[in-house]
């Protein structure tokens, strides 16, 4: 897949959580090859997708290693990559998880770590770049949810409902942050054919169960959120904030 080229988002200094597989890995690859400055953290090592990406794109990423459920972690890793980039000029809150569970399972314990991996650690990533953004005048925020809570799935209640509070944060922060023109938006996928879904979750009735849900016929893959997501942060969408971008290839209806 060709993506288009954003000229504004060349040197731009991005940040990425969880930027080194799957959908992460895309949305690295994607702003290398817009000629960003791009740093991004994970808890496992990212070495090897560093050497891989500069051979790929003549452009070396930044990797930290680093749990984004620690804020105080969290907060010195943006710092670094400041540091050695400049001000993020651009955040995109990717990292997530989407263990499955049920309700009469979840222990105080797994709740605390859901809400820590899937909404704490945004808030916390925001709080972190947003004080550069407004030194600059300007910023793009962007907050992958899913569309699992809209379709009101079940064996994840912890993880929708998480989801479901970002499209809120999304929206409050957008009218907070606007002032500064600080640009707040959520991209949410469908169901996109990673690794790690197609290693846990996939099987071939599923699949074939999704895809009839959809308007287009096709698996998603991970580049098809990168498009959406530079997009998001460029200045193509300039006058976008508060929004919720849906890429699922037409299971869910907004508007």
């Amino acid at each position: 897949m060709t993506l288009p080229i954003f000229p504004d988002l060349k040197d731009a200094s991005v940040f990425i959580t969880g930027g080194g597989s799957g959908i992460g890995a895309a949305l690295s690859e994607a702003f290398l090859r817009q000629g960003a400055r791009v740093a991004f953290v994970q808890r496992s090592d990212a070495s090897a997708f560093c050497d891989a990406m500069e051979a790929a794109t003549g452009n070396r990423p930044r990797f930290i290693a680093c749990d984004i459920t620690d804020a105080d972690a969290l907060q010195a890793a943006i710092a670094q990559a400041a540091e050695a980039h400049g001000p993020i000029s651009v955040l995109v809150n990717n990292a997530a998880n989407d263990q499955r569970h049920r309700l009469e399972d979840i222990t105080p314990d797994f709740m605390d770590w859901s809400l820590a991996i899937n909404f704490k650690c945004y808030v916390t990533a925001i709080q972190a770049v947003v004080p550069g953004m407004r030194a600059q005048g300007t910023g793009a925020i962007v907050n992958l949810t899913s569309i699992s809570y809209m379709m009101g799935n079940a064996g994840y209640p912890l993880y929708t409902s998480a989801n479901s509070a970002l499209n809120g944060l999304t929206r409050s922060l957008a009218r907070e942050l606007g002032p500064d023109r600080i640009r707040v938006n959520a991209l949410a996928p469908g169901w996109v054919m990673t690794d790690k879904q197609l290693a846990q979750w996939v099987t071939p009735e599923a699949l074939a169960a999704h895809l009839e849900r959809q308007c287009l016929p096709d698996r998603l893959a991970p580049e098809d959120i990168a498009g959406a997501a530079l997009f998001l942060a460029s200045s193509a969408s300039r006058a976008m904030t508060g929004q919720a971008l849906v890429v699922d290839g037409g299971v869910v209806v907004t508007g």
